[in-house]
């Protein structure tokens, strides 16, 4: 995924205190990496440190040091990084283009943004902003619902009860985030959000009554945008073969991430959003430590051993 400069400017254009100085001809030119770069090297020479397809912040040590070289070296410097195929150039700290700078970005198509900002301002804001456009996203059919804290993804077949439990959570003081349609992003290689499509924000589908509106039902304060997730719950039907003491910790590759998975067996008479919560509770104790099931395992282990119990 990749975004154009453009998009930099008309997007965030106002909160960053950009303005457009020349290169107008490159506003198509895309950042394909949230990190952006201070080409100090490449503007010295050394231009394996350039990085192409990133946002080209140039301080007051960049100008500074252009300024030191005078017009023909500043000149040389500047062509030579403006036709490495980057996304475009940012001067930061209000300070005032120089000519050179001007005159190169406007010949190889480059954008250059002027920045009122500081530096140090700028650089965390354009990135957190790239961060989130950037980050690799995948939809999924499942229920989101924060739970003690934890994001819950609920899955499981259509018609298996996902958005029905999802209510019963709600209505039992949890947030809801999203129903039918999940919209997760990657925002590092191990942070997950998900959050609703943008024509469902608050509104879920139940049979039998149509489309709800959770935040006008139960208050604003019932629902959320987003949500880390921290677990998936899949929803099975029931068979005999579901293991009965929870030993194995089976986990939900989830855009490469790993999350912890729990099956639950769906049958009348059980309530699916008790052992839910049940879930998330049993999750927080493994965070903790704590894993109930294999301390079972083992306290039966050194009994069946002649051993006296580890509390003995």
């Amino acid at each position: 995924m990749t975004i154009p400069a453009r998009a930099l400017l008309e997007t965030m254009g106002e909160r960053l205190a950009l303005r457009l100085v020349a290169g107008a001809r490159g506003l198509d030119r895309t950042v394909a990496v949230p990190r952006v770069q201070q080409p100090g090297l490449a503007l010295a020479g050394f231009l394996p440190q350039l990085h192409p397809d990133r946002v080209q912040v140039l301080g007051n040590s960049e100008i500074a040091y252009l300024t030191s070289l005078g017009p023909t070296g500043s000149r040389a410097a500047i062509r030579s990084v403006a036709q490495a195929r980057v996304a475009c150039f940012v001067v930061t700290n209000d300070a005032a283009p120089p000519p050179e700078l001007v005159d190169e970005a406007e010949r190889a198509d480059v954008p250059l943004f002027a920045c009122a900002l500081a530096t140090g301002t700028f650089i965390p804001l354009v990135t957190h902003w790239l961060e989130e456009r950037l980050a690799a996203t995948t939809t999924l059919h499942a229920d989101f619902v924060e739970v003690g804290g934890l994001g819950v993804l609920i899955t499981g077949r259509s018609g298996i009860g996902k958005s029905e439990v999802a209510l019963d959570l709600v209505s039992r003081g949890h947030r809801f985030v999203a129903d039918d349609v999940v919209v997760v992003r990657r925002l590092d290689p191990l942070l997950l959000r998900g959050r609703a499509g943008e024509l469902q924000t608050q509104h879920m589908e139940i049979r039998g009554l149509g489309i709800i509106d959770v935040g006008a039902l139960y208050g604003m304060l019932a629902t959320l945008d987003e949500h880390q997730i921290d677990l998936v719950v899949e929803m099975i039907d029931w068979t005999n073969e579901v293991d009965r003491l929870g030993i194995t910790e089976a986990t939900y590759s989830l855009l490469d991430v790993p999350v912890p998975l729990m099956r639950i067996p769906v049958t009348a008479g059980r309530s699916m959003a008790l052992l839910i919560e049940t879930a998330v509770r049993e999750q927080l104790l493994r965070r903790r430590g704590h894993h109930a099931a294999a301390a079972f395992v083992a306290r039966i282990d050194r009994a069946a051993g002649g051993g006296p119990p580890e509390d003995a």
